[in-house]
């Protein structure tokens, strides 16, 4: 597939973009940016140094990152002191957003972001704080699962915090033989309410989820091996926090299956672990990754805005 580097600009805004926000990406003319891409010794990641989302960014530059986010899978924009509207706009070039079922953690006046969060400042929380406690690729249970997410850290705690990414094509490319044979062609059912019982059952700041948003999260059938759109390479695509049963398979054969995948998915020399530091802006390729929250002590408080772009039908 061609490499993408033009600007989506205003024709891939959704429908829902209040008009009479000021448009806040950077004018004038995008002079190239002295940026470094640093890849980490690690089985996916690098780091992204001497850019500033605050200057206009260039068809070139923005070529680079696009290429190293499909070379690396995650990326680290360090420094980055942004406003929710730059996040938005630097998001938005990658494609449309997707706005993310719990309404009730979006960011005031913007859509887009849902705030992560353990802070709890008169009796309500601020943002969602039990993100990421399942191993995951976001939104995988939609119909159009998400292409990437952008994690903007806010406010970080002195210790914890941490998140872990696994590399899914590396999961697909060491996985046995047999086990290739017994999941290539199929397909499985993802659903957004698979653990949500449960966590509600750990966090007293779950809502309950209403009928319109109910509606919003149908299960679907996704491919247990997916293909990248853009590099061609097959990735696993399964998790233990949205996949639910292998379609066709009874269900002991299902969970047996699963949990095996599950469990070689996450292998240590699959996974990068992200420490944050302050004002990281981290980009991942839902398509190729799973991720995980390492988990925040509860007096700690950790703050992170995120944007999620919509991707393909997987096929």
């Amino acid at each position: 597939m061609t490499l993408a580097t033009s600007d989506h600009g205003p024709a891939s805004e959704p429908a829902h973009q209040d008009p009479s926000r000021a448009d806040t990406r950077p004018t004038g003319p995008a002079l190239s940016q002295r940026i470094e891409i640093r890849a980490f010794d690690a089985p996916a990641g690098a780091e992204v140094l001497g850019l500033d989302l605050n200057l206009p960014l260039g068809a070139e530059d923005f070529a680079r990152i696009h290429r190293a986010h499909l070379d690396h899978h995650v990326l680290v924009f360090r420094d980055q002191r942004i406003t929710p509207d730059q996040h938005i706009a630097f998001s938005r070039r990658f494609g449309p957003l997707q706005i993310h079922v719990l309404h009730q953690f979006q960011l005031a006046g913007y859509p887009e972001v849902l705030v992560v969060s353990n802070i709890v400042e008169d009796g309500k929380p601020v943002g969602l704080g039990d993100a990421g406690h399942f191993w995951h690729s976001d939104l995988s249970y939609k119909e159009k699962p998400s292409l990437g997410s952008l994690l903007h850290a806010q406010e970080l705690p002195s210790e914890g915090g941490d998140t872990l990414f696994a590399n899914m094509h590396l999961a697909w490319d060491t996985l046995p033989a047999h086990l290739r044979r017994a999941v290539e062609g199929r397909f499985a059912q993802h659903t957004y309410l698979a653990k949500y019982v449960e966590l509600q059952q750990r966090s007293p700041w779950r809502p309950n989820l209403s009928a319109e948003q109910i509606a919003q999260v149908k299960p679907v059938l996704q491919p247990v091996v997916r293909t990248h759109p853009e590099t061609g390479r097959k990735a696993l695509f399964v998790s233990e926090h949205f996949t639910t049963h292998i379609d066709g398979l009874p269900e002991d054969e299902s969970r047996e299956l699963l949990d095996v995948l599950f469990a070689h998915s996450v292998r240590p020399e699959h996974l990068y672990r992200h420490v944050w530091a302050e004002h990281d802006l981290v980009f991942w390729d839902n398509r190729s990754l799973m991720h995980l929250a390492a988990g925040t002590p509860d007096h700690l408080r950790r703050k992170m805005y995120r944007t999620t772009i919509e991707g393909d039908v997987p096929f």
